[in-house]
């Protein structure tokens, strides 16, 4: 089977002198236009509750370059100009429908630095791209080969922090489905980025923390440059290098990894977490934030779609660490330190792959029978978990934590409360 998909190619340039001049006043004009715009709409909507739609603005867009304080705008090409209104267009239209925030203001500094070009703007041809008001096509790294027959719709070029400059060609692709089989369920850890339901444990590469201490220096060197000098920019460069090292070797890995697990299992079941509150724990926020669970669970959506798969996402407050399974039982209580532990039915249990084996079983019943993959209030008073209601030896009792390394859990009558072993 085959999928028909847009896909983004996205490659390293690098511009002559002129090139990154005309850019980078095209980024300066994209910013303007938009935040000219916003600043419009805002205050039509404030003083005379308004609504300026996207032909409103493009209206005065073209009034705007008539003037002489904006005259510069008619030195780039319009179609930029104009597909950042576009971009507000849309800003705007997810605000009212409740799926974002208010729009904001573009900032020089902290803003991604971009301008789209439709196809009215560039010129493909042999394999090479030339920009409008540009007459040398770019210098372009092909590492990659496009799709054949590929012609761009859309080419958004961009400049990082570290002054590297990208181009991004959107293209129609099309996409071998090949068949898997079996299902995977995966438990997303800082130990290990991942531990399958297999038993298999995919080592974190803490890529922030080997490069902290280059991180460190280079942060150093910068606090020391007096501001606005010629050697702070070149200091803040060195310390946008390391976070773009740390954030290419990272992304690389995830891509590697979720191409491996979209191809190898038809459907895969994970977690529903909040990492934004995850972060919140000062401790671990940092490597919380290195292991980037967001960005992977991105990437396993919409490859999952490219390729068939069924990607299945567990309720967040579904216990998978403290339930056992093989038999189902609820422990209590699971703190961080407890790595391994024995259920009441002699089963003992790694905790990350016993989690992993959890949320497969959950994801399965979601699809088999509609389980929301969340204990309900009678079988969470039981010690019973909404996906093994079939066993009933869950319910002859209460695990209680017991000392020592590898854990062992005591089960008491229902009726008797735990209480914690001294020992």
């Amino acid at each position: 089977m085959t999928g028909a998909v847009k896909r983004a190619f996205k490659f390293r340039f690098y511009p002559t002198d002129a090139q990154a001049a005309q850019l980078t006043r095209t980024f300066g004009c994209v910013r303007l236009v938009y935040n000219l715009a916003l600043q419009t709409r805002t205050e039509a909507w404030t003083q005379r509750q308004e609504r300026v739609n996207y032909n409103a603005t493009s209206a005065l867009l073209t009034e705007w370059k008539k003037t002489d304080d904006l005259a510069f705008l008619n030195e780039v090409s319009s179609v930029p100009l104009q597909q950042a209104l576009r971009h507000l267009q849309v800003a705007f239209t997810n605000f009212w429908a409740k799926r974002a925030k208010y729009p904001t203001f573009k900032s020089r500094k902290r803003s991604r630095r971009s301008a789209e070009y439709t196809a009215s703007a560039f010129r493909w041809r042999d394999g090479t791209l030339t920009l409008a008001k540009m007459t040398e096509p770019l210098d372009i790294v092909w590492s990659r080969t496009l799709p054949q027959g590929c012609t761009p719709s859309t080419v958004t070029v961009s400049q990082d922090a570290a002054g590297r400059w990208f181009v991004s060609l959107l293209c129609d692709d099309v996409i071998v489905q090949t068949a898997a089989c079996g299902a995977v369920g995966i438990d997303a850890g800082i130990d290990s980025l991942l531990t399958l339901s297999t038993g298999e444990k995919i080592t974190n590469p803490r890529h922030e923390r080997t490069d902290r201490k280059r991180l460190a220096r280079a942060q150093r060197d910068l606090a020391r440059k007096q501001k606005d000098s010629a050697n702070r920019a070149k200091a803040r460069i060195k310390v946008a290098r390391v976070h773009a090292r740390i954030a290419d070797r990272r992304r690389d890995h995830l891509h590697k990894l979720t191409t491996r697990l979209v191809r190898e299992n038809q459907a895969i079941v994970i977690e529903d977490l909040t990492v934004r509150n995850m972060i919140t724990n000062h401790r671990l926020a940092r490597a919380i934030s290195d292991a980037a669970w967001r960005q992977l669970r991105t990437m396993l959506e919409y490859k999952a779609a490219w390729h068939g798969r069924d990607l299945i996402v567990v309720d967040r407050w579904f216990p998978s660490t403290r339930l056992c399974s093989t038999c189902g039982a609820l422990a209590q209580r699971m703190p961080l330190e407890v790595r391994s532990w024995t259920c009441r039915c002699e089963a003992v249990h790694d905790r990350d792959v016993n989690a992993a084996r959890n949320i497969l079983t959950a994801g399965l019943a979601v699809t088999a029978c509609g389980d929301d993959a969340r204990p309900q209030r009678e079988s969470s008073r039981t010690g019973q978990s909404s996906v093994k209601q079939e066993d009933p030896r869950a319910t002859k009792g209460i695990p209680v934590l017991q000392g020592g390394e590898d854990v062992k859990y005591e089960w008491l009558p229902a009726s008797q409360p735990p209480q914690r072993s001294a020992s």
